[in-house]
């Protein structure tokens, strides 16, 4: 399972959908402070929840890291706040639970920042 914003749930979980692999794409809220936020208190961008999907997916069709590789392609995650829409509630965000992910994660990250930064510098 993969737990991913970026930006309006809706528009993500179109992509998600149309993937092998992918079983199950429900859009939630995630990260915020008030439990069970309505859209409307969501999208207020107070309670502190980011609009995500939860993708349900068989590793023997589509690994982690390539759902990680179209998200990353669908949306631009150094846009601050502003992903398909304005609000902390678009941001972009990775919401992981086992150790090992994010770790190898964070590494991603890093290495995904350097190649940008030396991008801008040519």
């Amino acid at each position: 399972m993969a737990t991913l914003g970026g930006g309006c749930f809706w528009c993500i979980e179109v992509v998600f959908s149309e993937v092998k692999g992918v079983v199950r794409v429900l859009p939630a809220y995630s990260g915020g402070h008030v439990v069970n936020p309505t859209y409307e208190q969501a999208c207020t961008g107070t309670t502190g929840h980011a609009e995500v999907v939860q993708i349900t997916f068989d590793s023997d069709f589509i690994c982690f890291r390539k759902l990680l590789e179209i998200f990353f392609a669908v949306h631009d995650p150094t846009t601050l706040n502003r992903q398909s829409g304005v609000g902390t509630q678009y941001r972009s965000v990775i919401f992981t639970i086992m150790e090992n992910r994010k770790i190898w994660l964070r590494r991603l990250l890093r290495a995904l920042t350097r190649r940008r930064y030396t991008m801008h510098q040519l």
